[in-house]
């Protein structure tokens, strides 16, 4: 790719927050997990080779892509604060003391932990806690969720989307579409990676652009809430004043983006619309 040399310094003192989840479609894709990984670590690479830091947001299980990233992190960097974990209410509040001790007396440096109230502000997860996990009903979740992305979408220059799964969440819509939804009603600029197929190529049919080289499988079954989300995404495209907010990318960039599978094409692109934009929000 014929790109201008950026500096290092070009995403300094700036978020980007990363979304991503399983796909359902890797297997016809003819791709594995190992290769989502692959593109996540080099667009967390080139977030911090950039100057930048990661926001993530969500869970703290062991194997998933949170302790992926914060791995291959620690392992190329040993530095401090290049990730920043966002944990949201109903997650934290779901986990015992000792269970959060546990997990902030092992975290590697490169990670930080912000925990999150109801309303999406910082708080102490520790005060006023007795020793258990404590309940957190189907409401609570579902605010808790929204509020961490609204946090995020406000401490973050743009976001990226990767993969994403279709059924088996717990907000009130799948999380990356909530993502996606709420991060345009703000006016954050997306990174949309297609090419692992998933909720974000549903999240590009929606915004119009053109996904025909992944045929939807006919008949296939959407959960309600997977509807609802892409039904308002729609609503929100066909608003005589919509536009989608610039990445940085042109309109070629952004379709190579919504296609490719490569991690090093794939973490170039997002690298190169940073830089771009992260030039514009100084000038």
């Amino acid at each position: 790719m014929n790109a201008p040399m950026l500096s290092r310094e070009a995403l300094a003192q700036h978020w980007v927050a990363l979304s991503a989840s399983d796909s359902p479609d890797l297997d016809r894709l003819g791709l594995l997990d190992v290769h989502v990984r692959s593109a996540l670590a080099e667009i967390a690479r080139a977030v911090v080779d950039l100057g930048g830091r990661l926001a993530y947001g969500g869970h703290l299980e062991p194997g998933g892509y949170t302790t992926f990233l914060i791995d291959e992190l620690d392992k190329r960097y040993q530095k401090e604060k290049l990730i920043q974990l966002c944990i949201p209410w109903p997650v934290h509040r779901q986990m015992t003391r000792s269970q959060l001790r546990e997990v902030e007396n092992t975290l590697p440096g490169p990670a930080r932990i912000t925990y999150l109230d109801l309303d999406g502000e910082k708080t102490d997860a520790h005060a006023g806690r007795v020793e258990g996990a404590q309940p957190v009903s189907d409401d609570e979740r579902i605010q808790g969720l929204t509020a961490m992305r609204r946090y995020m979408n406000r401490k973050s220059l743009a976001r990226v989307l990767v993969a994403g799964r279709r059924s088996g969440f717990t907000g009130r819509l799948p999380g990356l579409v909530e993502e996606a939804l709420l991060a345009l009603e703000d006016g954050l600029p997306l990174y949309l990676v297609g090419g692992f197929g998933g909720v974000t190529l549903d999240i590009i049919r929606a915004l119009g652009p053109d996904a025909g080289w992944l045929p939807m499988i006919e008949g296939e079954e959407r959960e309600p809430p997977l509807v609802e989300g892409l039904r308002q995404l729609g609503e929100l495209t066909a608003r005589p004043d919509w536009q989608l907010p610039a990445n940085g990318l042109y309109a070629g960039e952004n379709r190579r983006l919504a296609e490719s599978h490569r991690p090093g094409e794939i973490a170039a692109l997002v690298g190169l619309g940073l830089g771009r934009l992260a030039g514009l929000s100084r000038g």
